[in-house]
């Protein structure tokens, strides 16, 4: 997999920038992440092969863990151990109390087992990336991770080749939104009002053809209000503050990843929001949050409200709720939170 002149290259900027991460570094470079990696460039690596379910439901074994989830402006940190996993087909699901992955193979198209030198010392994590080269997941030991039992994993799956260059597609742009005008608006508000379950509103999307950021505004005055960009990290603060449990998802192609539980060390660095916690990290580029707004959508449990974050193409960057099981009806002092995050900024 070596790649010897891309690596130079790579030696020659992290000589200008020795704490440079990879996807930066690749961006940098002109080439993909999964270039990268395949070539060597973030450590040892080793490419997987065979059934990606089968990969996942092995993980209960290694012990705990760290996974990571990104898009674009925001990185999903989470330290736990695979419990109560469950594949059907191209999803999958992981349940557990601290683990917590809604999982999507069909974005799942290459795999590398890295080794390398973390904060702590050496380190194994498996790196998946989508069609286009870019990081969809990515699992990585911890002192408290049984090496034998991964490594035993690894070895499991590693696809030994040969392999040529990675085939991979352009990052399309995203698709265009339908004009407001062509879209049943008041079809969609009543099947809104209609809901019984939050899993309900992404088929709701799709059946009457609306881009999320447009539901937003189609719904502005009855299930949705637009608050100012900053509204996360005082919903943050709020919740740190009451030591309120919330719920915290970040998505890639491939996964979503959620965090439920308090938070409680918040700092900004520069232009990203953090949470650093010992079991949930989280960074948010702060300045890439081009909209906020404060939703609500019914279930059989009540009203359900969320915080969710657009950047200036109108793609999610994470949501927040309060923490909530099927069959409860959320928790007050998160709608309480939530609904003075708009009281605050119709004031301002």
């Amino acid at each position: 997999m070596t790649d010897t002149p891309l690596l130079d290259r790579l030696a020659a900027l992290r000589a200008e920038n020795p704490k440079l991460r990879a996807r930066d570094a690749a961006e940098a470079l002109g080439v993909s992440e999964a270039e990268l990696v395949a070539a060597g460039g973030v450590g040892q690596v080793r490419r997987l092969g065979g059934d990606w379910g089968d990969l996942i439901k092995a993980l209960p074994a290694v012990g705990r863990i760290m996974c990571l989830t990104r898009n674009e402006h925001c990185v999903h940190e989470r330290h736990g151990a695979f419990q109560d996993v469950s594949v059907n087909g191209l999803t999958g699901l992981v349940l557990g109390p601290d683990i917590d992955l809604r999982i999507f193979f069909s974005h799942w198209k290459y795999g590398f087992a890295v080794a390398d030198q973390g904060p702590q010392g050496d380190r194994l994590s498996l790196q998946i990336f989508d069609a286009h080269g870019v990081a969809v997941h990515k699992i990585y030991s911890t002192p408290a991770t049984d090496m034998a039992a991964f490594e035993a994993l690894i070895a499991r799956f590693h696809d030994v080749g040969p392999f040529g260059p990675l085939e991979l597609n352009p990052v399309p742009a995203p698709a265009a939104a339908r004009p407001d005008g062509a879209i049943d608006r008041d079809g969609f508000i009543a099947a809104w009002a209609d809901m019984k379950d939050t899993h309900e509103f992404f088929p709701l999307l799709r059946k009457f053809g609306v881009q999320r950021l447009q539901a937003m505004r189609m719904a502005e005055g009855r299930f949705t209000t637009e608050v100012a960009a900053d509204a996360v990290e005082r919903a943050f603060a709020a919740a740190a503050a009451q030591d309120l449990p919330i719920m915290v998802f970040v998505g890639s192609r491939g996964v979503i990843q959620i965090h439920t539980g308090t938070v409680r060390t918040l700092k900004t660095m520069g232009p990203w929001f953090n949470v650093l916690d010992p079991d949930f990290n989280l960074h948010l580029r702060a300045d890439r949050v081009a909209t906020a707004w404060v939703t609500r959508k019914p279930t059989e449990d009540g009203v359900v409200t969320a915080l969710e974050l657009f950047d200036e193409r109108g793609e999610t960057i994470a949501l927040v709720f309060g923490e909530r099981k099927p069959g409860k009806p959320e928790l007050a002092a998160w709608r309480d939170l939530a609904e003075s995050l708009v009281r605050t900024d119709r004031a301002a």
